[in-house]
């Protein structure tokens, strides 16, 4: 069989549970009928027809690092992206080129946020720029992005730059994600259906803005009427106990959701109209999640589930069969998955494991833990088992600094008794032991990931 097409639908900032395909209870109530809306009927319809893994979760809460994984397949904080606006060094090897070299077309659509570095309008910001070919990640055969989406446009109007360099406007009067959605189509037209370009099958990376908020409006903007639509929203059991401004952005906020939904529909009737549906490997994620100012005073760069748990399903070649998996996956594991998919062996360095191992039965040295690298709100660091939650931060050190060599413990909580982390352990007697045990392995995964082993200690003696 031909090596499969791979299209990779990446949104921005979702949480795990907008998703029906999660969710136990409705994620909005229709206000006139009170009955439940479908927030996402075509991502539900794909889990049954794929793979769903129950408990995926970033490896870093930002947008910036959290792309650098995915692209690279090592951790942001190795390859010097750890904050936004840090450029993907030019000579790293990325999934694009490892793509390429195996007789792949790869093509990028939406948001990069890895091109840029340096001080704000220097010659090294891109941010409002065209993103040079050097800094594209290695997608050289079509291109039409900007380095930061959501500082070239809004829900309504905005540009990108295409791979000459020329601005593309969105249309006059659609939504933003509509509009990418249309030119990601128009590429795949372009190429033809079934009998076009099999020989050179293709790695499509579709990266929307959606849902992030629009930094200069301080607002989620979703879709005209979307406000109106989801005003019976339910508020999820981690959010409803604490302030910040989920009140108020979380109508908007299903609305980008249920936006993306209806795009991600259209892409999979267009496969299917060009007869690539079942050599298509479609993988939906997010690089992370919201939690609304409710656990510090924007929306991620936290270790809380609101913030850190991921969507992520995958349909086409080796991910069929409507089964849920539940071992503890990361955007890390998505660069291997990609290239094994693709027939390419991992390079060593890729810190992460094909997902692959997990269709065929959980391998007995899977790990039980997930590891994050935090930045800009401190540096810190993290890992989420299926019961703890274990964060700790650097005292001395700026969110901006790489790494440290002394961190104090921050948090702890008992996901079995608290799952919406109501209650921090972190100063409990009574689980001095669980933190050590957690400490250790905390200290393991950091070493793995190329890090010198640090000292951990209990956030009264950093103060002391």
């Amino acid at each position: 069989m031909a090596p499969p097409n791979i299209l990779f639908f990446f949104t921005d900032q979702q949480r795990w549970d907008t998703c029906g395909c999660y969710r136990r209870n409705p994620a909005a109530l229709d206000p006139a009928t009170k009955k439940p809306i479908e927030t996402t009927p075509n991502l539900d319809r794909a889990a049954r027809d794929g793979v769903r893994f129950e408990n995926a979760f970033t490896c870093q809460p930002v947008c910036g690092p959290a792309r650098a994984a995915i692209q690279t397949g090592r951790y942001p904080a190795e390859v010097g992206c750890h904050t936004n606006h840090r450029m993907l060094p030019i000579d790293e090897p990325t999934i694009a080129k490892l793509l390429s070299e195996r007789g792949y077309e790869t093509a990028y659509i939406g948001k990069w946020h890895l091109a840029s570095c340096g001080p704000e309008d220097g010659p090294d910001d891109f941010r409002t720029r065209p993103v040079p070919p050097e800094r594209r990640g290695g997608y050289r055969d079509f291109w039409l992005a900007s380095d930061v989406l959501e500082f070239t446009s809004h829900s309504y109007d905005g540009h990108m730059f295409d791979g000459e360099g020329n601005r593309r406007g969105f249309p006059s009067g659609r939504y933003r994600a509509d509009a990418v959605t249309d030119w990601a189509l128009a590429y795949l037209d372009g190429r033809g259906g079934d009998a076009g370009n099999r020989a050179h099958p293709f790695f499509l990376f579709v990266s929307y803005i959606e849902p992030h908020h629009q930094n200069d409006h301080a607002h989620y903007e979703g879709p005209r009427g979307a406000r109106g639509r989801f005003a019976g929203f339910v508020p999820p059991g981690d959010l409803a106990p604490l302030q910040g401004d989920w009140r108020e952005e979380y109508p908007d906020y299903l609305g980008c959701i249920h936006s993306l939904d209806h795009n991600l529909g259209r892409f999979r009737r267009k496969l299917s109209d060009l007869g690539l549906a079942d050599n298509t490997l479609l993988i939906f994620a997010s690089d992370h999640g919201s939690h609304f100012c409710t656990r510090n005073d924007e929306y991620k760069r936290s270790c809380h589930d609101g913030c850190i748990r991921i969507p992520l399903v995958m349909t086409g070649p080796g991910f069929t069969g409507g089964r849920v998996l539940r071992p503890l996956v990361s955007l890390i594991d998505l660069a291997p998955t990609i290239l094994t998919a693709a027939g390419v062996e991992p390079p060593s360095f890729m810190r992460g494991r094909p997902l692959q191992a997990l269709t065929r039965g959980t391998p007995s040295d899977w790990p039980r833990e997930v590891f994050l690298q935090i930045s800009e709100s401190q540096c810190g660091r993290a890992i989420r088992t299926d019961r703890w939650k274990y964060s700790v931060r650097a005292p001395d050190k700026g969110g901006f600094d790489p790494a440290a060599e002394l961190y104090a413990e921050d948090f702890l909580y008992d996901l079995h008794a608290d799952p919406f982390e109501q209650t921090n352990l972190a100063a409990s007697s009574a689980h001095a032991s669980v933190r050590a045990e957690l400490a250790d392995v905390l200290k393991r995964r950091m070493a793995a990931a190329g890090e010198e082993v640090p000292r951990i200690v209990p956030a009264r003696e950093a103060t002391a």
